[in-house]
């Protein structure tokens, strides 16, 4: 095992590289833990994009990540870069002393996401992996159920992600919409509702994809389906797409067990459905609050996030998804992409 050094006597610093979308999520969760961290630096190659991080946060701009590496007294580095861009830059980051939280997913290609976990390892640092959508009240409440084993044995488990992604999104940047560095539906969008397959259901045993590139003008997949088979027996579906009419309809994780049916939907798994067991339990009463309002498909996780990854830094508590637990949603995606190219079965795991 290794072992890690604690910081007690001060904040933690972060520091974030890309400065797009997701990064306002990043910078609103450190805003919500400014008592302890601090985000030291940003870096971008879009100067506007730089300069409007820098007025937001206040912190010292970079123009290159080698600037930064080279500058920054930060403990951990925030990629919120295009996903095919996290294996390199991570690893450069490691060579360079500093812990490492990459947004999702970790890699594009199964390979580069060991080779992270390997570098993590070799240079004793930390890897972390964003997978926010876990902190949500509802997926915490299902998590506790399974773990309760209230279903009895799962029969069958669906998970749907209905959103739409115009073209003008995939014209924003060049990167997106490839295979290099951003993958499809399943890679991208869905990545989250993935990791539920596993964290939620169990180790899958084998699946079998379709994907189509019906309506953008892009490389990958704007939809596709997949079969699965867990090592439970339990048997399972999900429908992904981003060709919704007129606007994001549905994200939703149905489940149907010996003992219990439950089915969370909303248009971000932001809202209990239906929940009901054979047995009451304490839990019941929970339902009703943990639902919630949302128009954003990001969640309200990653503050709770943060809360985790700082109090690890503090050697308070373990890494709730370190790069380890990162390569399982990795893994599920790459089955899908090899079944849907090569049409035929694939069974996991990927290597032995």
């Amino acid at each position: 095992m290794i072992a890690y050094d604690s910081i007690t006597d001060r904040k933690i610093r972060f520091a974030l590289i890309g400065c797009g979308r997701i990064a306002n999520n990043h910078f609103g969760a450190l805003e919500q833990h400014a008592d302890r961290a601090e985000l030291t630096d940003v870096c971008d190659t879009d100067p506007a994009a730089l300069a409007a991080a820098v007025a937001r946060t206040g912190a010292r701009g970079h123009a290159s990540l080698r600037e930064l590496l080279a500058h920054s007294n930060a403990d951990v580095i925030i990629l919120t870069t295009p996903s095919g861009l996290h294996p390199q830059q991570a690893m450069d980051c490691f060579a360079a002393g500093f812990h490492v939280m990459t947004e999702k997913p970790m890699a594009t290609r199964w390979q580069d996401g060991v080779a992270m976990v390997k570098a993590a390892d070799q240079a004793g640092r930390r890897l972390f992996v964003v997978k926010q959508n876990r902190r949500n009240a509802t997926l915490q409440l299902l998590k506790r159920a399974v773990q309760e084993k209230r279903f009895g044995r799962i029969y069958m488990v669906n998970v749907n992600v209905f959103w739409t992604r115009p073209q003008s999104y995939y014209d924003q940047a060049d990167w997106r919409g490839t295979w290099e560095y951003d993958g499809g539906a399943f890679m991208n969008q869905a990545s989250h509702y993935v990791d539920l397959l596993d964290w939620i259901i169990g180790p899958v045993e084998s699946m079998q994809a379709y994907t189509a590139t019906m309506e953008r003008d892009i490389e990958v997949e704007d939809s596709g389906v997949v079969s699965l088979k867990w090592r439970s027996g339990a048997l399972g579906s999900m429908n992904v797409t981003m060709l919704t009419y007129p606007k994001n309809l549905e994200g939703s994780i149905t489940i149907l067990g010996e003992k219990g049916t439950v089915r969370i939907g909303g248009m971000a798994v932001n809202e209990i459905q239906h929940w009901e067991f054979a047995a009451p339990h304490a839990m019941d009463d929970g339902i009703k609050a943990a639902s919630y309002a949302t128009t954003s498909v990001y969640g309200f996780g990653h503050p709770l996030y943060y809360d985790n990854v700082i109090n690890v830094m503090r050697g308070e508590a373990e890494p709730e998804t370190d790069g380890r637990e990162g390569l399982k949603s990795l893994e599920l995606l790459v089955g899908i992409y090899l079944s849907a190219r090569d049409g035929r079965r694939v069974s996991l795991p990927l290597e032995y």
